[in-house]
């Protein structure tokens, strides 16, 4: 996404050195604006202030409006599950509509993601759900294209004319996605995808909810019973080489294995880093050393 950021800031989509502003504090409800900044600060600014006050209150709900391009949800679920919070948070995404509502034909909607983070009690790695509601997401669409492995054509979603991805699960995904639309874009005060910015921006609204278990009186019950049914669900006969697992497995799997061995990039990722680098007066080499490259 780096080469598509540094667009956004000659363009004026991406605002660099902002933070989040209050808009609305009203304790345990907050209302915040991004400015526009880095969605991987303005999001991270945003759950320390919605840590502190579910602290204080027991419970905290966000409504950030305005944030640049997010990144990955799971991550502000992590800082929550760090401090022994639940939290759900649902997204909408203000740029290119890029899917397509159940029962239509042409893009309407974005890949709106939600999020879910659920403690599982000290020792325990935490239930992590965090998905797209597009049968694809967006970024493994363009992996899948500079990979160049099989598939229906995932160019068409990348040049004009344009396609459009399917919600996934049919009538499901899409009342989820339209669900996010209006909670994360509508709710907050921010803005929802028929008003979409110009200039290729990307912008994210978030609605997020944090629980303190331990406010609640059920941490203890909570950790318990997680326990206990993961433990019963997992035992399930497989009928896949992996068996059951929880959400949140598999990436905890791929992150171990990336610790260890790095992160593969494929040459035209890699190409347009080098390009994003050129265009800011990096040389390759200085690349490679931030990118640890031999």
């Amino acid at each position: 996404m780096l080469p598509r950021y540094l667009e956004n800031l000659r363009t004026g989509g991406l605002v660099a050195n902002r933070e989040i502003v209050v808009v609305n504090d009203h304790g345990a409800l907050v209302t915040l604006d991004g400015q526009a900044g880095y969605g991987q600060v303005i999001g991270a600014q945003a759950m320390v202030l919605g840590i502190e006050r579910a602290r204080v209150h027991g419970v905290a709900v966000l409504g950030l409006t305005n944030s640049h391009h997010l990144g990955r949800i799971g991550a502000y679920a992590e800082q929550c599950l760090d401090a022994g919070l639940v939290s759900i948070h649902f997204v909408n995404v203000v740029t290119q509509p890029l899917v397509a509502p159940f029962g239509g034909s042409d893009a309407r909607l974005a890949t709106n993601p939600m999020c879910v983070g659920i403690p599982m009690g000290a020792g325990d790695a935490p239930l992590l759900l965090d998905f797209a509601t597009s049968r694809l997401a967006m970024g493994k669409l363009r992996h899948a294209q500079r990979q160049g492995r099989p598939s229906r054509d995932p160019a068409v979603m990348l040049q004009e004319p344009r396609g459009a991805l399917l919600p996934f699960g049919a009538h499901k995904g899409y009342g989820l996605a339209v669900a996010c639309e209006l909670l994360a874009g509508a709710l907050t005060g921010g803005l929802t995808l028929h008003e979409k910015p110009g200039g290729g921006a990307i912008l994210n609204n978030m609605l997020s909810i944090l629980v303190d278990p331990e406010r609640l009186g059920s941490a203890a019950h909570l950790a318990a019973q997680a326990r206990a049914f993961a433990a019963w669900v997992k035992a399930s006969p497989p009928s896949r080489e992996s068996g059951v697992m929880l959400p949140g497995e598999p990436e905890q799997q791929s992150r171990r294995r990336r610790e260890a061995e790095g992160i593969a990039l494929d040459a035209a990722t890699w190409a347009e880093l080098l390009a994003a680098g050129s265009a800011l007066g990096l040389e390759e080499a200085a690349l490679r050393e931030l990118a640890q490259v031999g």
